[in-house]
C-alpha cells in the first residue's frame, strides 16, 4: 500500500464511477448511505465490479440502527458475506457488538470464517464500543485488516487524540482508517495530528436535484427529514481534491 491511501464510500454506480475517476484507491460499496449505509444489492456490486478498476469492499449491514443483531440477522449477514465472496469482492466491511458494548467475538469469528481470504474491515461499530483499546486488540485477534473510525467522536477532528493513540497502539498490526468528516481541506491537519495515512470519504458536496418534473411535496416515502427530490452522490471534483491531498502526504519526521 502506498503511503497515502483513500477509500471512497459509495452507494450507487454513478458515485462509484465518480470516485474512481477522482482517484480512489479502493471503494467501500453500500446502499442507503443517507442512513449510515446498508448491504448493497448483488446487481449493484456486479455493475461496480465490472466498471471500476479498483478493489471493492462490500458493507455487510442488514439494517440501520444499532449493531446488536439477532440470530436471523446474523444468518442473513453470513449468507451475504458468502455471496459477495463468490462474486469476487475484495473484502467485507462489518461489525457486531454485544449488549454491553464490546465486539461480539463469536459472531465476528463466524462472519470471518465465511469471508475466507477476503480482507475484513471493522466499520464504525468500533466507535460505539465502551473501550477502544480493548476493541482494537479484539479486532486484531479476529484478523481484521483495517479499522474504520472517527476516534469515537462525531468527526475525525474531534477524535484526533484517540486516533493518534489507536495508531500508536496498533503498531502496524492493523490499519487505522480515519472516516467521518474527512474533507480535502483537513486531510493534512488530520495526518499531522494523528499520523493516520488511510482515509475514508464519500466525497459528497451537496444534493443533486431530482429529474422529476411532477412532484407531490406533501407525500414522503421515507424519513421526513430526507427530501424525496434530492439525491446525494459523490462529486468527482471534491473526491479528486481529497485524493490529491491524501496522495501528496509524506511520512512524518520521527520524534
Amino acid at each position: 500500500m502506498q503511503y497515502g491511501f483513500i477509500e471512497g464510500c459509495v452507494d450507487s454506480h454513478a458515485s462509484a464511477l465518480a470516485a474512481c475517476r477522482g482517484g480512489a484507491d479502493r471503494l467501500e460499496l453500500c446502499a442507503n448511505l443517507s442512513i449510515g449505509g446498508t448491504t448493497p444489492s448483488l446487481g449493484l456490486f456486479r455493475q461496480v465490479r465490472r466498471d471500476c478498476p479498483v478493489p471493492v469492499n462490500v458493507l455487510i449491514r442488514p439494517r440501520f440502527g444499532d449493531f446488536l443483531y439477532d440470530p436471523a440477522e446474523l444468518e442473513e449477514m453470513e449468507d451475504c458475506v458468502r455471496r459477495f465472496r463468490d462474486l469476487g469482492a475484495d473484502g467485507v466491511v462489518l461489525g457486531v457488538l454485544t449488549p454491553e458494548g464490546r465486539l461480539d467475538q463469536g459472531a465476528m469469528a463466524r462472519l470471518a470464517e465465511a469471508a475466507g481470504n477476503m480482507e475484513i474491515t471493522l466499520h464504525r461499530a468500533f466507535d460505539m464500543t465502551r473501550d477502544p483499546l480493548e476493541a482494537l486488540e479484539a479486532a486484531i485477534a479476529l484478523g481484521c485488516r483495517t479499522i474504520l473510525t472517527s476516534g469515537q467522536e462525531q468527526d475525525v477532528l474531534a477524535g484526533a487524540e484517540t486516533l493518534r493513540t489507536l495508531r500508536q497502539r496498533a503498531a502496524g498490526r492493523v490499519e487505522i482508517m480515519a472516516g467521518c468528516g474527512v474533507r480535502a481541506g483537513n486531510i493534512r491537519d488530520i495526518h499531522t495530528r494523528t499520523g493516520v495515512r488511510v482515509f475514508h470519504t464519500s466525497g459528497r458536496r451537496g444534493p443533486v436535484e431530482s429529474g422529476m418534473v411532477y412532484r407531490r411535496a406533501e407525500v414522503s416515502m421515507g424519513l421526513p427529514s430526507l427530501p424525496e427530490y434530492e439525491l446525494w452522490r459523490t462529486d468527482e471534483a471534491e473526491f479528486r481534491a481529497c485524493a490529491e491531498a491524501v496522495h501528496a502526504l509524506a511520512p512524518l519526521p520521527q520524534a
